[in-house]
């Protein structure tokens, strides 16, 4: 099958970074566009843009019939969902399948098997991942007794989250049950599902997770990142490889990662998260996402892949043209998230329109934006304005390159947190690579303890 024009059912730098990979495959793209982003960077850069709602997500990226209608409009032959809003949707990859477009994702069944994290746990140790200790219950009284029985203190998770909603670290068995229900509601808020399950607390331990690309039939891993440096569950910085880990670990890291997709007969690009647990040096299964990441520029910038293209040809339906020992790692990559906010109080989002936009250039750095001197940054969105990533011959050269690059950065009208990755790359603990989870926490206690910081 040959993909001639391709519905993009997303927007912002996700958008703008899809294009250019269509461009150079001579494939036609087509925006699916809220109100608020008709003027935006990727609609200029479509052939066509088709706007499919007001700007709310509900009423437009989150919209699965509009989405639908949009591509069967203008006749695609496929959707590219991006990440974030409808990318791991089964019932998008449903309608798809039905109204024979081609959804550039897994399978309506991998998305099913790792949807739902108590399903996607199961798989897990069906496959001979390790898992955090802990499980589902029914009731109150189930939940304190397998709390007991994992031991304090016990982090509560919902089944059907991410970004951190829905999920609270509980110390003893005394506040249990009032932040179950808390985390209950907030779940039903967030994801339309109540459902909350738990598990042991791991502290001291690092967010890392192993690239995978499946056809269906084989399976190979393209290296690993980490992303522990996290606010509130948010990543604020990645790098690949991650560091500090022993090469017999990383190993076997990536040969769990690989057999669970193996075992789900994965298809399409999907990332197996990992909890690293740097007490016991040992990891365990958190999840799969099963879309293209956020951070997928700096696992292109170890390999010299374009993980689109690899997507694309996937969902063309062609065998993977890649073998394990095709993949060549080579060097070290960082991305920093540059946002809209205010990280000198309490990162306050910061909507409003972009004066001036200046981003470094040159050999080892790359910048995927959507932003130009007036874009407006809308208030319904994440705030994600652009990605910056550089590549060095090692970790202490990519630092040094991410330092002078950030330097180079310049964006007026909004606020910005650019002046915070500047600090976090002079953090001594952060240049050791000693990061885990609660790695920013200390961070920002010792900017404020320099009477940097007012929130």
């Amino acid at each position: 099958m040959r993909l001639r024009r391709i519905l993009l059912a997303n927007r912002g730098e996700i958008a703008v970074r899809l294009i250019r990979t269509f461009r150079r495959l001579g494939i036609e793209t087509i925006l699916a566009a809220s109100e608020a982003d008709l003027d935006s960077m990727a609609a200029s850069m479509a052939d066509i843009t088709v706007c499919i709602g007001a700007p709310p997500s509900l009423a437009s990226y989150l919209d699965v019939d509009a989405v639908i209608n949009a591509a069967i409009g203008v006749e695609a032959d496929a959707i590219h969902p991006g990440y974030g809003f409808l990318s791991e949707n089964r019932l998008l990859a449903e309608a798809c399948e039905t109204r024979g477009i081609q959804f550039v994702g897994p399978t309506v069944d991998n998305l099913a098997a790792v949807g739902d994290k108590l399903k996607a746990r199961a798989h897990a140790v069906e496959a001979g991942m390790p898992v955090v200790p802990g499980g589902e219950f029914i009731d109150d009284e189930q939940a304190l007794a397998l709390a007991e029985e994992t031991g304090w203190p016990v982090l509560l998770k919902a089944v059907a989250g991410g970004g951190g909603k829905g999920m609270k670290i509980v110390p003893d068995r005394g506040s249990l049950i009032d932040t179950l229900h808390l985390a209950a509601s907030e779940a039903q808020g967030a994801f339309g599902d109540p459902r909350i399950y738990l598990e042991r607390y791991v502290g001291k331990c690092r967010h890392v997770e192993v690239q995978v690309l499946g056809d269906g039939q084989n399976v190979i891993h393209l290296g690993d990142r980490d992303c522990s440096v996290q606010r509130r569950y948010q990543k604020l910085v990645e790098e690949a490889p991650a560091p500090k880990i022993d090469d017999a670990l990383r190993k076997q890291m990536h040969e769990s990662a690989v057999a669970f997709a193996r075992y789900l007969n994965y298809r399409s690009l999907g990332t197996v998260e990992l909890l690293l647990d740097c007490e016991r040096n040992t990891f365990y299964f958190l999840e799969m996402n099963a879309r293209i990441q956020v951070e997928h520029p700096v696992t292109e910038a170890i390999t010299g892949l374009d993980l689109v293209e690899e997507q694309l040809l996937i969902a063309a339906g062609r065998p993977m043209r890649l073998r394990q020992e095709d993949i060549d790692l080579s060097g070290h990559a960082i991305e920093c998230r540059i946002n809209a906010e205010d990280w000198e109080n309490a990162f306050q989002p910061s909507p409003g329109q972009i004066s001036d936009a200046v981003f470094p250039a040159g050999p080892g750095i790359r910048i995927d934006t959507h932003i130009q001197a007036g874009t407006v940054v809308p208030p319904y969105y994440d705030s994600l304005l652009a990605k910056l990533v550089v590549r060095g011959d090692d970790r202490r050269q990519a630092i040094d390159h991410m330092t002078r690059a950030l330097a180079l950065v310049s964006i007026t009208g909004v606020a910005t947190n650019t002046p915070m990755h500047q600090s976090l790359m002079q953090d001594a603990d952060f240049e050791a690579g000693a990061m885990n989870t609660d790695f920013f926490a200390g961070f920002l206690q010792k900017q404020r303890d320099k009477d940097l910081l007012h929130g």
